[in-house]
Parts: structure tokens; C-alpha cells; sequence
């Protein structure tokens, strides 16, 4: 195909049950890639490892080249894998993919002294504490508000000789972005080995040492040498696990540690304050959208 020729989308809906098989069929039938997005504005939660959840109503979206004779496939497309058909498919013009990519993404600033920058952009001030972050395996880029109010919150509070606990670090902005702010050691926590991948690889690049942040999995041999330890633990997951890890972190806090939690919504904040209540006392600290950021010290 020409650069000329462009490209060409067909567009379904289907059911989460359906998907699979109609992009086997779609890629059986020359389909150079199948997006699928959220038909009916359903929430998805944070899957776990190699888990990929999808909603129950599913938009999907069949990139074609655009000399591809795509009428036959809307004609013979088996109609137990979908709900609805396009009617005809939709051109779309030949363009600088890599660089469309990077047009959604800017630097961020975070606080006073913080800046989240994609690699392929100059800091914008260069004087500040610039953070080198791209869109990659695990979550974490700054563009999210839960993680927006972690790094503000450690923006402000972070103190040099800090120690610094990132439980369910994902990509390791929040735990790499306290050894910049000036922590002396930083241990970075997930239970997807693709967050470790990203974290030590982010760190690498933002020229964190590894004496400074260490990435591990939950079960690592480490862990319980930092009990009682943490100047500040943080952790930006879910309710949910947020509740369950309640025993797990606050163990890991010095007394007067600081308690940082997100992943949260506003009307979830109340039983997860119970479930730390008997070792800190939090309150809500920030407020991004729906989203809330809790904040307390172990007593």
C-alpha cells in the first residue's frame, strides 16, 4: 500500500463475550489493528496481574489499509459476534502516528518545585526537578489525578534523609519522584511483575540510583527490615486493597510517619479511614474531580 492510499476503519459493538472471537476474525481478514473502547461509560477498576477486563458493552474499531476492500467484510462479518454494524466503513487520513501519540502528552507541573516531562519535550524549567516519564507497561504518568495529589503532596512534604515507602509503585513516578525531592532511600512495591520492569527502568533514566530505589514484589526477603521504619508510606491503588493493606502499611511506619492514600472516590473515604483508624488518624487532604487524596500520621 501507498502512503497515499491512507487507511479505513469499520466500526462494531459487541458484547465483552464477543470480542475475542471477532478480533480473530477481524485479523483473519486483514485488519492491521483492533482498538476496543467503553461503549456505555462503565468504569473499570484496576485489573490484576495479567488480568485484562473489559466492559459489558464494547466499541470496537478494525484499522484497515486504505486500498483494502473492506464492503465484502460488512457483508459476511458473522452476525453472532456483533450487535451493530457500521454501515460503511470511515477514511482516515494518513498521518504522523509517533507524533500524534505525543501531542497528547505535556509537561505537568506538580507543586513548587516538580515537573513531569515526556522524554521528547525540553522541561520547561529547567531549574526545577524534572521527572522524565513516558506513557509505558504499568500506571503512573502524572496525568491522572490520584497521582497528581500524591505528587503534590510529596512535593510539599518530602524532607532530605526521608525514607519512603511507594506500595503498588506501578511505573515508580511516585517513589522516583521522592528520591528527587531528596529521600534518602526509597523502596518501591507492586505485585505485577511489569511494574518492576518500569520502575527500575524509570529510575535508570531519571538517574536514580539503585542504592536509592529498590522495586520488589510483595513477598521480597526486604520488606520486613523497613517495619517501623518509613518516614512516609505511600500508596495509590484502591479501596478495596487499600483497606486490606491496612495492617501492612501502618506496620511500616515510623511513629509520626505520614500516610499518604489515593485511588480512592470521595464516597469511599469514610470506610477506609475506619479501617486505619486504630493507627492513624487520616482526613481527606485533596480533592481532584471525584477523587480524593487521604492524609494522616502514625500515631
Amino acid at each position: 500500500m501507498s502512503s497515499n492510499a491512507g487507511w479505513q476503519e469499520l466500526h462494531f459493538t459487541a458484547r465483552k463475550d464477543q470480542v475475542e472471537t471477532l478480533e480473530d476474525w477481524l485479523f483473519a481478514h486483514g485488519a492491521l489493528s483492533v482498538t476496543l473502547e467503553d461503549e456505555a461509560d462503565q468504569p473499570l477498576l484496576e485489573p490484576g496481574p495479567g488480568e485484562t477486563p473489559l466492559w459489558d458493552a464494547v466499541s470496537v474499531t478494525a484499522l484497515f489499509a486504505g486500498d483494502h476492500d473492506v464492503a465484502p467484510l460488512l457483508q459476511t462479518v458473522p452476525r453472532e459476534l456483533v450487535k451493530s454494524i457500521a454501515e460503511a466503513p470511515v477514511a482516515v487520513a494518513d498521518r504522523e502516528w509517533s507524533r500524534v501519540w505525543e501531542d497528547h502528552f505535556h509537561p505537568l507541573q506538580m507543586g513548587n518545585r516538580l515537573w513531569i516531562c515526556p522524554s521528547w519535550t525540553s522541561p520547561p524549567d529547567p531549574g526545577a526537578i524534572n521527572i522524565l516519564l513516558d506513557p509505558g507497561l504499568a500506571f503512573g504518568t502524572g496525568t491522572h489525578p490520584t497521582t497528581a495529589m500524591c505528587l503534590r503532596a510529596l512535593d510539599t512534604g518530602i524532607e532530605p534523609g526521608a525514607r519512603v515507602v511507594d506500595y503498588g509503585c506501578g511505573s515508580g513516578i511516585l517513589g522516583i519522584a521522592a528520591a528527587r525531592l531528596g529521600a534518602a532511600t526509597v523502596l518501591g512495591v507492586d505485585n505485577d511483575p511489569q511494574a518492576m520492569t518500569a520502575s527500575r527502568d524509570n529510575a535508570n533514566r531519571n538517574r536514580v540510583l539503585e542504592a536509592v530505589f529498590t522495586a520488589v514484589l510483595p513477598d521480597a526477603e526486604v520488606i520486613p527490615s523497613w517495619a517501623g521504619s518509613a518516614d512516609w508510606v505511600v500508596a495509590n491503588i484502591l479501596a478495596g486493597p487499600l483497606i486490606d493493606l491496612a495492617p501492612v502499611l501502618t506496620a511500616l511506619l515510623a511513629p509520626q510517619g505520614r500516610l499518604l492514600l489515593a485511588g480512592l472516590l470521595a464516597n469511599q473515604a469514610k470506610a477506609v479511614i475506619e479501617a486505619y483508624a486504630p493507627a492513624v488518624d487520616l482526613a481527606i487532604a485533596d480533592q481532584q474531580e471525584e477523587w480524593v487524596l487521604l492524609a494522616g500520621a502514625r500515631r
